[in-house]
């Protein structure tokens, strides 16, 4: 069995609302994921998966439990962790000014990649995802599919072990999107740690190995894909799950 490269371990997040009270977005999850393995992150919207993904990018600090990511504590090597990691935020914004090339070589030299390695970097990812019409264009006169183009390049511009990417297809059309899931399969292919958050079940069918199910901050089930479908689909789990057992935890498979 190979290493874990993130292992979470009861991990909660509490919030304080001065109408609600306390507000457990997250509730004692825990998972774990593997190289060359793409581990889906799925439940309905307020789930806590974005809660999740941001306390594993250390964005925010959890209320209790752990991260571990390549071997680095969240808690106490923080950078270590983002180091080891690229995380594609929902809510990604470029400077609208610059050209993505411009883009890619602010944020390679945020971390130390030097000219050479860098301008090299950059014509790979530039081959990987399609964006050579575009790369030497305004960010501010981009389609929102090369826009989420720009913004796949930044997160993977250091050349991370770990990538999370939620939901990278969101608003994209087919054409775009089946661009995204196909360099999702590559990072695959390249040994890479993919934790990838989506609502869309075709291709957590297509690209998850594992998944987890979350609905008000519980896990409901984790496993490999093949355990967790059985002989349905992920859209009848995914359903069944979230009519049967929300509001609680059901297991792990």
């Amino acid at each position: 069995m190979p290493v874990p490269t993130i292992e979470v371990a009861n991990l909660s997040k509490c919030f304080f609302d001065r109408q609600r009270g306390e507000i457990r977005a997250v509730d004692g999850i825990s998972f774990r994921c593997f190289p060359g393995r793409v581990f889906g992150l799925l439940g309905p919207n307020g789930a806590g998966k974005t809660t999740t993904l941001r306390m594993l990018s250390c964005a925010l600090k959890p209320t209790t439990g752990s991260i571990t990511v390549v071997g680095a504590d969240a808690a106490s090597e923080p950078d270590r962790v983002r180091r080891s990691l690229g995380f594609l935020s929902g809510a990604t914004g470029l400077y609208e000014r610059l050209s993505a090339r411009e883009i890619l070589e602010f944020f390679g030299r945020l971390f130390g990649i030097g000219d050479t390695h860098l301008r090299g970097r950059i014509d790979e990812l530039a081959t990987l995802l399609h964006m050579g019409d575009f790369l030497d264009r305004g960010c501010g006169k981009l389609s929102a599919g090369q826009r989420q183009k720009v913004s796949i390049a930044r997160t993977l511009i250091h050349d991370p072990p770990v990538i999370i990417l939620d939901e990278p297809t969101a608003n994209l059309d087919v054409i775009v999107a089946r661009e995204v899931v196909q360099f999702v399969e590559a990072e695959r292919r390249a040994g890479k740690t993919i934790l990838y958050s989506t609502h869309i079940m075709s291709e957590v069918e297509r690209l998850c190995d594992d998944v987890a199910l979350v609905d008000e901050g519980r896990l409901l089930v984790s496993g490999p894909l093949a355990e967790v479908r059985g002989s349905r689909s992920m859209e009848e789990v995914f359903l069944d799950l979230h009519d049967r057992a929300r509001g609680r935890a059901v297991g792990t498979a």
